[in-house]
């Protein structure tokens, strides 16, 4: 594993690096007077205005958007509300850190920092998380795609290769700065880097094996991609399984946003119930000491108990985050939390009311400042799942306790896993019908133009990756398993770029029943 600390660069060859494009521009949208901030504010433009940018009004960020009569945040909105923390973020770091640090690491653009959150969750297919884990599932069982499908890696793809600016371009052809901003896990699910930082003794965040399979859970390039994310990741000589100091203000600002608007959203609805969470919060306060000595097999059949779900959290924490862990710190947060949320937000029932919205807005904001004016930045991380840039042990704590609350209580409804369990079928069907279509040699050249080119776009990727690194593709390298992988690939980046919506009329007019003929735009 590569040391942690970085060499320093001269300012004009990180300047270079930080603005170079994969393509030279004929023209940009501003002139380029103001130097290397104007090349990042065209980038940031750019990824606002890409239909990708716009799609994420209509993809779920936990529940659709009818299943509830209050307004939910949908990715757009998050997204929204991730860029606004993440250029205060980059603000706050300046003014905590040593500004050497800062160029040791690469510099620190709050520009940068905004595109990078404009862009995370890009890849985000129809029924956010849900759908992820469905069309990974599909992509590796069905086409054999080892590295399945990752919406962090949809991300990249989607900004260098799927999205397209100006004729008979791929990509939206950005900076290095701005395409390094969104590489969370800067590897691929297995191959690079070598070794791979699944096998390493201390992995980072991430990268360990998830529950379906080997490699990494989380990774940000699939095969098709990784010479373009290795190259970018030399360009700024960080070492092996390092976020950029923008992608790491990024990755935090997204924390922030989700441990709180999603408790937000619940409260409006009704779901999230004071005396459940009171009871849980109490019952673990009130026997911390018990639980601590709970024999781990005890524990894992409690399931619902009061005060099991924090103790198996804890534990979690404990295990993977040693870094920053701390008993008592963790008490803290759960007692500050308890009375702050439990005790203060969610004691009264949300009415509609000026009152409860005003009460809403007070508990978010002082939050939000109490987690902006709580910024470290690490020079000399202690290990790879330690960031550069994070909070104080008392704010880490908390804002593990506010995501608890909102897993446990929301992810985890029998309601809300039936719905999950019918968008899951609509996505498989979708796949599988689009794929037979694809197969029917006299009617596959009438199938969307779109996905015809996704698929050739998918080909022409699988071969240049065939003639440059054919050990990444373990043994398929033949024609016929070239053109099958292609075909996948094509079928899934066809269908993840689907809006919620779409997705479901898509399935309707595919099934057995007609429905809408003619409508302008959508295929």
């Amino acid at each position: 594993m590569a040391d942690s600390n970085t060499e320093p660069l001269e300012m004009v060859e990180l300047a270079e690096a930080r603005i170079a494009r994969r393509r030279p521009e004929a023209h940009l949208w501003q002139p380029l007077t103001a130097g290397a901030e104007s090349e990042f504010r065209v980038d940031l433009e750019r990824l606002r205005f890409a239909p990708a940018f716009s799609r994420l009004a209509d993809v779920t960020q936990v529940v659709n958007a009818d299943s509830t009569e209050s307004v939910l945040h949908n990715r757009l909105s998050h997204s929204i509300k991730v860029t606004a923390l993440a250029r205060s973020l980059s603000v706050g770091v300046r003014q905590v850190a040593d500004p050497v640090a800062i160029e040791r690491w690469g510099g620190l653009d709050h520009v940068v920092a905004q595109a990078g959150a404009v862009a995370h969750d890009l890849g985000h297919p129809p029924f956010g998380h849900n759908g992820e884990r469905t069309l990974d599932r599909i992509a590796r069982e069905d086409f054999g795609l080892a590295d399945g499908f990752e919406g962090n890696a949809q991300t990249f793809r989607i900004m260098t290769e799927l999205e397209v600016h100006g004729d008979g371009a791929d990509g939206l052809n950005l900076t290095a700065a701005v395409r390094a901003a969104v590489l969370k896990y800067p590897w691929g699910r297995h191959h690079v880097p070598n070794p791979h930082p699944a096998t390493w003794e201390d992995p980072p965040r991430g990268a360990n094996a998830g529950a379906h399979g080997s490699g990494s859970a989380k990774f940000n390039a699939y095969v098709l991609d990784l010479i373009e994310m290795t190259e970018l990741i030399e360009s700024f000589r960080l070492p092996a399984g390092r976020q950029t100091l923008e992608c790491s203000v990024m990755d935090l600002a997204d924390d922030i946003a989700y441990s709180l608007h999603d408790l937000e959203d619940f409260h409006r609805s009704g779901v999230l119930q004071f005396s459940p969470i009171s009871g849980e919060f109490r019952a673990w306060l009130a026997n911390s000491a018990e639980w601590a000595a709970m024999p781990a097999a005890e524990l894992a059949t409690l399931w619902r108990r009061p005060g099991a779900g924090l103790e198996r959290m804890r534990r979690g924490a404990a295990d993977k985050d040693g870094w920053v862990y701390d008993d008592e710190v963790f008490r803290t947060a759960v007692t500050v939390i308890g009375e702050e949320l439990v005790d203060g937000m969610l004691v009264t029932p949300y009415d509609g009311s000026r009152s409860a919205d005003s009460t809403i807005s007070d508990f978010i904001g002082r939050w939000i400042d109490n987690f902006t004016s709580a910024l470290v930045m690490n020079p000399a991380p202690r290990c790879s799942r330690e960031p550069v840039v994070t909070v104080s042990a008392l704010a880490w704590h908390q804002i593990q306790v506010l995501k608890f609350v909102h897993q446990y209580f929301v992810l985890h409804r029998p309601d809300l896993a039936m719905v999950q369990r019918g968008q899951s079928m609509v996505l498989a069907e979708l796949v599988h019908t689009f794929d037979a279509w694809l197969s029917d040699r006299f009617d596959a050249r009438r199938a969307p133009r779109l996905l015809l080119e996704l698929v050739e776009l998918a080909e022409q990727g699988y071969r240049r990756v065939r003639e440059s690194h054919p050990e990444w593709l373990d043994g398929h390298t033949g024609d016929s398993e070239i053109a099958r992988m292609a075909r996948g690939r094509g079928v899934i980046d066809y269908v993840a770029g689907l809006s919620d919506s779409q997705a479901l009329g898509y399935a309707a007019r595919l099934g057995p029943s007609s429905g809408v003929l003619w409508a302008s735009g959508v295929l």
